[in-house]
C-alpha cells in the first residue's frame, strides 16, 4: 500500500472516531460542561502519548529549533477548538456545520502558499462538490448572529492553520511528540475554565467521558499521522467523510432521523472524495 493511500485511510478513520467521540459528547452533554470534556480529552491524550514518548525514547519537548511551530499548532489547534464550541453554543448547528467545513478549503490554500503543493483542477471541483455535499446536507439558514458565525467562521481558519502545521512536521518532529505538546498546552489552557464548574460526572457519565478521552486521543494520533503520510492538500478533503459517519451514527445510536436531502448531500461528499482518489491515481499511472 501506498504513502498516499494509508494517510487516505488513517484520515477516513480519524473521521470516524471523532464522529463518534461526538455520539460520547452529545450523550454527556446535558450533565458534562464542554470544557470539562475539553479537559478529559487531552488528558487522555497526553497520558498516552506520554507513555510512547518514553517507552521509544522519543524527546518529550521536541527539537528547539521546532518548538515555534510546535507552539502554532497547540495555539491555534486550542482556539479552533474554543472557537467551535462558542459557536456550537450560540448558533444554529448547520450553520456551524457548513461554516466550519471551509476548512478543507484553507488547509489546500495554505498548502499551495507555505509547501509549494500543486492544487489540480480535480481537487478544486471535488472540494467544491464535497462541500455542496455539506451545505445540503446540513441545511443551513444563516439565521444565527455574525458573532457566532464568525467564531466558526474562525475556527475553520485556526484548525486549517494546526492541521497545515501537522504536514510541516512531517520527517522533523515525532507525531507523538507533537500530540504530547498539544494535549499538554490545552490542559493548561482549560484549566482556569474548571476552577468553579467541575462536574463529578455519574457512573454511566464518567465511562461515557472516558469514552470521549480514548476517542479523542485515536482521533488525534490518526490525523496526526495521515498528514505526515501525505500532502495536506490532497487529503483535507476525506474529513468531509466524518459528515457520513455522523449522520449513520446518529441514525443508529441516537435515533435521529435520515432525511433524503442528508442522504443527497453525503453521495455528493461521497463523490468529491471519488474525484480527488481517482483523479491522484490517473496521474500517478500516466
Amino acid at each position: 500500500m501506498s504513502q498516499k493511500k494509508i494517510g487516505i485511510f488513517i484520515m477516513i478513520l480519524s473521521a470516524f472516531i471523532f464522529s463518534l467521540m461526538q455520539i460520547f459528547v452529545n450523550l454527556t452533554s446535558g450533565e458534562i460542561p464542554l470544557m470539562e470534556q475539553v479537559f478529559i480529552r487531552n488528558t487522555v491524550s497526553f497520558f498516552v502519548a506520554l507513555f510512547v514518548c518514553i517507552r521509544a525514547k522519543q524527546p518529550l519537548l521536541g527539537p528547539k529549533k521546532y518548538q515555534p511551530a510546535l507552539f502554532a499548532r497547540s495555539f491555534f489547534g486550542y482556539l479552533g477548538v474554543i472557537t467551535l464550541f462558542y459557536a456550537s453554543s450560540n448558533a444554529f448547528q448547520a450553520d456551524v456545520t457548513v461554516i466550519n467545513k471551509t476548512s478543507p478549503f484553507i488547509i489546500t490554500v495554505l498548502a499551495l502558499i507555505f509547501f509549494k503543493e500543486k492544487i489540480s483542477k480535480a481537487q478544486v471541483i471535488a472540494l467544491i462538490t464535497a462541500f455542496a455535499g455539506v451545505f445540503i446536507s446540513a441545511g443551513p439558514k444563516f439565521h444565527s448572529s455574525a458573532l457566532a458565525m464568525s467564531a466558526a467562521l474562525l475556527s475553520a481558519i485556526f484548525s486549517a492553520i494546526a492541521y497545515t502545521c501537522l504536514s510541516y512536521f512531517r520527517g522533523k518532529v515525532d507525531g507523538m511528540t507533537v500530540i504530547l505538546h498539544f494535549s499538554a498546552f490545552s490542559i493548561i489552557c482549560s484549566i482556569p475554565f474548571l476552577i468553579n464548574n467541575f462536574v463529578i460526572p455519574s457512573p454511566q457519565n464518567m465511562l461515557f467521558t472516558l469514552c470521549i478521552g480514548i476517542c479523542g486521543s485515536l482521533g488525534q494520533i490518526c490525523i496526526t499521522y495521515a498528514y505526515r503520510f501525505a500532502p495536506a492538500g490532497e487529503i483535507s478533503i476525506y474529513n468531509y467523510t466524518g459528515i457520513i459517519f455522523s449522520m449513520l451514527l446518529g441514525y443508529f445510536v441516537l435515533g435521529e432521523n435520515l432525511s433524503s436531502t442528508t442522504l443527497l448531500g453525503s453521495i455528493f461528499v461521497v463523490v468529491g472524495s471519488l474525484i480527488v482518489y481517482f483523479s491522484k491515481n490517473k496521474k500517478n499511472q500516466a
